[in-house]
């Protein structure tokens, strides 16, 4: 993929959908995520159209603090895992992706809750919630257990606050990209539904 990604939410649909087109604005994946499950389940297909599904995101509990949701691949292989981790996302949001042996490979963080709380706070209000889409940007942070940074997502200015954008910071080691993607991805729809 050539980085940065760009992943733009449909305002359009009742479902929580968006597109992922990487730096030349070619479209690398279409995420749908099913609505009216008591599973989470998340669709990753290869374009728009719905013709070809890569991966499937599913979440291994109902309405779990901690919910573990596995990558899965068009040929049913397990390729990674992401996990969030209840008490520490409270405040900060903080997830752990595991590879396709259950080890724990990298950690994503968010960089200033504060600014997610803001964004929260002035959507609130009427008439100036329309502008929290371009004061507030969270952003998160993907590293490995080392500390090294690999990804940043970072919530563009946009007026439903519907853009994000992803920058490549290191080379990544092997089955990285695939994983950080599709964590990235999952990560992105559980945000916007806690606001």
């Amino acid at each position: 993929m050539q980085f940065p990604l760009q992943l733009t939410f449909k305002v359009t649909t009742l479902s929580n959908d968006f597109v992922a087109t990487d730096a030349n604005g070619n479209t690398v994946a279409y995420v749908r995520q099913k609505m009216l499950r008591l599973l989470e389940e998340v669709q990753v297909f290869s374009n728009e159209n719905r013709s070809e599904l890569n991966y499937t995101i599913r979440a291994n509990r109902w309405l779990d603090f901690n919910s573990t949701y596995t990558f899965t691949n068009r040929m049913g292989y397990e390729v990674g895992r992401i996990v969030r981790k209840g008490w520490a996302s409270l405040w900060k949001a903080h997830y752990e992706i595991f590879d396709e042996k259950q080890q724990s490979d990298l950690i994503i963080r968010e960089e200033n809750p504060w600014a997610k709380v803001f964004d929260n706070m002035l959507g609130e209000i009427p008439l100036l919630g329309v502008l929290s889409g371009y004061l507030f940007h969270p952003a998160y942070i993907v590293t490995r257990p080392n500390g090294t940074e690999v990804v940043r997502l970072t919530k563009q200015p946009s007026f439903w606050g519907r853009k994000f954008t992803v920058d490549k910071l290191s080379s990544f080691e092997a089955g990285e990209e695939e994983r950080i993607v599709l964590g990235l991805m999952m990560m992105i729809l559980l945000e916007r539904q806690r606001g």
